[in-house]
């Protein structure tokens, strides 16, 4: 990517809405997520399954951490990315910049794709999404946390580009009330063009 390109390029995910094609024929639409998908991101974080809730950092399903999702929209600390696919809420992808003065050139990742749509290669297009973004917003690494037993998104970071960094004893814990180590992940933004997607 040229520098003139980089500068001119939005710091925020693009305004109009991208059509893709997944690999199985299906297309779908990327855009910004905004507050008046508050109400569908709840309907959809409602209808996933039980398992892919224990892994999440906040749970989504409540509508006071949706609320709180869509005020970190609005103070710019948080920038997701939503696809859609036949008029529903098909994943979608988060950049979450770091304030801290000594992290701030870190962003954190985090993809969620809905079981009809994974190994369609949407979240690697999600992914792809929030590359470009944080390399124009100049940041240097991204970020990504996930448990051991996620092997499939383990893997899936690990295939764009992602280095284990960490891993954490005990470090979270499920809606259960169970303890699991966490893995820390990291991908270097000046690469961002030089891996293949």
């Amino acid at each position: 990517m040229q520098d003139t390109q980089a500068e001119a390029a939005p710091k925020t995910p693009r305004e109009t809405p991208s059509l893709i094609t997944l690999k199985d024929g299906s297309v779908v639409t990327l855009r910004p997520m905004t507050a008046f998908d508050a109400s569908r991101m709840l309907s959809f974080a409602q209808s996933l399954p039980a398992n892919d809730l224990l892994h999440l950092r906040m749970d989504i399903t409540k509508p006071e951490v949706v609320q709180q999702w869509v005020r970190n929209l609005e103070e710019k600390t948080t920038l997701t990315v939503i696809a859609e696919g036949s008029g529903q809420i098909a994943g979608y992808a988060i950049l979450h910049h770091s304030q801290v003065t000594w992290q701030r050139h870190l962003g954190e990742i985090r993809i969620l794709v809905g079981p009809a749509y994974r190994s369609h290669g949407l979240g690697r297009k999600l992914a792809q999404e929030i590359f470009g973004i944080a390399h124009n917003m100049g940041l240097r690494r991204i970020v990504a946390q996930m448990t051991p037993n996620q092997k499939a998104a383990v893997a899936t970071f690990e295939r764009l580009g992602f280095q284990p960094e960490a891993l954490l004893s005990d470090f979270v814990i499920d809606r259960d009330g169970r303890t699991s180590d966490l893995v820390v992940m990291a991908y270097d933004v000046a690469g961002f063009g030089e891996h293949t997607l």
